[in-house]
């Protein structure tokens, strides 16, 4: 039976140029830019003076004296008093993830470059759906606005953000809490493990290799050449505007061509495997080597795309614990033994497999095997345990020669072996009730 399940996912369309009322919505972006820079400044030199930090109920109580009773600050009018609060608690999420050391401290931001501003209840009214076209309007304060209607509008609609991006574009991104159906059904009863490298995007743990097609990489020589040009234009002036305009433009559509990849690349996994395995990196610590690259292959947008793929096809994404041991550790026999840099391929001083590196990490994360005497083990769907491997771990080949010659026989050695390992602490993926699932907050767009 497929499962319901109620998720909060966003819907981003693009609103339609028209000169005459965008000038409203760049307005309010802008004072929305303001109000940051202004609350802000306010906290830091509260703090300079007493060492303390403003709650957020008094800082909505300040800026809405100032709002109504100060002449200069009138013009903060134009922007909903729902947006000027939801500003305000930005700011405030930014100082908590910075007290508990999850972030940087928020930083004052330029005003022609500030996003996004959203409003909640009021403010906004969707107007009804006319049949045969690929337009809606929506009345956003006394104006009213058409953007593309692409994809049909599901869910209770929470909140509305009007976003501008580098090229001054306008987009609407409707927040709204659905009910999606998951299916349960395993359909290709495989596992796969999986190491990101930068020869290869990824290596499968059956040997096989995919390539990232490096999109910056590919158009780097044009985006230097327009750059070159945009240098040599007079800064603040019409021509450096438009050159200006171009490299963002550029730079968006490398993000857009990378990201379609993701998604392909997330449903070609999907369609393949049940259970995918993925170690858990470090990356900003490899980008301080390699951070172009790393920036341009996009192995941390390419997971959360897998997470939320797998999610809504029923499919199962799995992290390995980066302190796990991958590298020099046999997947045949589970020897472990030093193994300098320049390696590529690994032959096991014990048993004499011999491996290709990317490989190897491959299927060391697909099983891991013994950690200080513990094992690390997945167990997938205990349900159709006839259909899977009951148990994944390092010495792989003694189950692949384990038989069994009747269903009964396999369940009941499945459910031995779950009471043999469940007290030693493992990492247990149990059927797909009890399976982790990730982020539901819908921080991916469902536009795939």
């Amino acid at each position: 039976m497929p499962n319901l399940v109620e998720v909060r996912k966003t819907y981003k369309y693009r609103l339609y140029r028209n000169n005459k009322v965008d000038g409203s919505l760049h307005h309010q972006i802008n004072v929305a830019g303001i109000i940051w820079n202004h609350a802000l400044a306010l906290q830091k030199r509260y703090y300079k003076l007493t060492r303390k930090y403003i709650p957020l109920d008094v800082m909505k109580k300040h800026i809405a004296k100032l709002r109504k009773r100060c002449p200069q600050y009138a013009y903060w009018k134009d922007l909903g008093s729902q947006a000027v609060q939801e500003i305000l608690e930005r700011l405030d999420k930014a100082y908590a993830r910075f007290f508990n050391k999850k972030g940087g401290l928020p930083r004052f931001k330029k005003v022609k470059k500030f996003k996004s501003f959203i409003l909640k209840q009021a403010g906004w009214d969707l107007l009804d759906e006319q049949e045969g076209k690929k337009y809606r309007k929506i009345r956003i304060g006394k104006n009213i606005y058409t953007f593309v209607y692409h994809r049909p509008l599901n869910g209770e609609i929470k909140t509305v953000a009007i976003k501008r991006d580098a090229t001054g574009r306008l987009w609407l991104c409707f927040s709204v809490i659905e009910k999606m159906v998951i299916p349960e059904k395993i359909s290709t009863d495989k596992i796969g493990g999986f190491d990101f490298g930068l020869i290869h995007f990824l290596t499968t743990n059956e040997g096989a290799t995919i390539e990232s097609p490096q999109y910056y990489k590919r158009d780097l020589s044009h985006l230097r050449a327009i750059q070159s040009r945009v240098s040599r234009k007079v800064q603040g002036s019409n021509n450096h505007k438009a050159g200006m305009w171009h490299i963002n433009r550029h730079h968006i559509r490398i993000a857009d061509n990378r990201l379609d990849f993701h998604f392909q690349l997330a449903h070609h996994l999907c369609d393949q495997y049940d259970v995918m395995v993925f170690e858990d990196l470090n990356l900003d610590a490899i980008k301080r080597l390699w951070g172009r690259k790393i920036s341009d292959l996009g192995f941390a947008q390419f997971v959360k795309v897998l997470d939320w793929v797998a999610f809504k096809r029923g499919k199962r994404v799995v992290k390995i614990n980066r302190w796990e041991r991958t590298t020099g550790k046999c997947s045949n026999c589970g020897h472990t033994q030093k193994l300098d840099l320049p390696d590529r391929v690994f032959q096991c001083q014990n048993c004499g497999h011999t491996c290709d590196l990317a490989r190897l990490l491959a299927l060391t994360a697909e099983a891991p095997a013994f950690r200080h005497g513990e094992y690390v083990t997945c167990l997938i769907n205990c349900r159709l345990a006839s259909k899977i491997a009951p148990i994944i771990h390092a010495d792989r080949m003694a189950w692949q020669n384990h038989s069994c010659h009747s269903e009964q026989e396999k369940a009941k050695k499945h459910e031995n072996t779950f009471e043999t390992i469940q007290p030693h602490r493992t990492f247990i993926v149990d059927t797909l009730e009890h399976l982790p699932r990730p982020c539901q907050r819908g921080s991916i767009p469902p536009h795939q």
